[in-house]
């Protein structure tokens, strides 16, 4: 019987210290629910994914055990009880970060990502003409907003801004979804700014350097005079110079994936060899995009690594 005596007092000693460091009131050394309802303290520390103090009637400290959902298990619940509340504490944190996701955050938005939910509204609307329309039109427009050698001779600032609202392949193309996710998480870390500025870098530095060689092919006799009319048009350099610039920001390991998955494709489609100065130019982009790192790194939209 003294032993059971002092069990309890043991036990009652535990709970008075864990109650005293989380702001629960006792009587006689039990929590009590009107004090933890007072305090409020349950319903802040279940937001915060923290395991909080049941009541526990006195006779099961002295048979060493507590009622279901009990702190730990009680005192002196061996390890049944550990494991029982390791068990809940997972299950509780797995909530917390279950309810912690916000998968609406992956698309742009007018407020948040202001600059990618305008250009995609753009790239829309261009993309269901190009489905629509009559194709002479259609065909007509491709051509006007081409960046091949002999437009950019006579207007390339025009040609490089209208070449990239269009979508090559239209809304279906995986360089559509991959502009709405990249530029969405980018601009979501640098602003709406710099994500225009990495997205148009990329777009020009890879159109000059692609169509430059082609011009100077053709003057030295190397390729043909059509070649200075090939129609190139789409937004794929920029998305792929988001991703280069994207990876630098994301962390290490992940970073990493991207840059190595998606690289690989572009080494596929280079050695495929279908389209191999179109192909050079995403690699080039990809390139540029890994260019910025020094200059994004640490200028984070609110101050917050990515």
């Amino acid at each position: 019987m003294t032993g059971d005596v002092v069990a309890v007092g043991a036990g009652a000693a535990v709970l008075d210290a864990v109650a005293a460091g989380s702001g629960v009131a006792t009587l006689d050394g039990v929590p009590s629910q009107a004090g933890r309802r007072a305090s409020g303290a349950p319903e802040v520390e279940a937001r915060r994914g923290i395991a909080v103090l049941e009541p526990v009637a006195v006779e099961s400290l002295v048979d060493g055990s507590f009622a279901e959902g009990s702190f730990a298990g009680g005192v002196g619940g061996g390890a049944a009880g550990a494991g029982a509340a390791g068990v809940r504490d997972v299950r509780v944190r797995v909530w917390a970060g279950l309810r912690g996701l916000r998968p609406w955050r992956l698309l742009p938005s007018p407020t948040g990502t202001p600059f990618t939910f305008g250009y995609a509204l753009i790239l829309l609307a261009t993309s269901l003409l190009a489905e629509h329309a009559d194709p002479s039109l259609v065909s007509s427009l491709h051509q006007g907003s081409s960046t091949d050698v002999a437009h950019l001779a006579d207007r390339p600032v025009f040609v490089l801004v209208a070449s990239a609202l269009w979508i090559a392949g239209g809304i279906a193309s995986p360089y559509a979804i991959g502009f709405v996710l990249v530029l969405t998480a980018l601009e979501r870390r640098i602003g709406g700014v710099r994500t225009a500025g990495v997205f148009l870098l990329g777009h020009m530095v890879a159109t000059l350097a692609t169509e430059v060689p082609v011009g100077l092919s053709v003057l030295v006799g190397h390729l043909p005079g059509s070649s200075l009319h090939r129609l190139d048009y789409g937004i794929s350099f920029g998305v792929a110079a988001s991703v280069g610039a994207l990876a630098g920001l994301l962390k290490p390991w992940l970073g990493w994936a991207v840059l190595a998955g998606f690289g690989w494709m572009l080494v596929t489609d280079l050695v495929a060899f279908t389209d191999p100065m179109t192909n050079w130019g995403h690699l080039l982009a990809l390139a540029v995009g890994v260019a910025t790192w020094p200059l994004l790194r640490g200028r984070e939209v609110g101050g917050a690594a990515a």
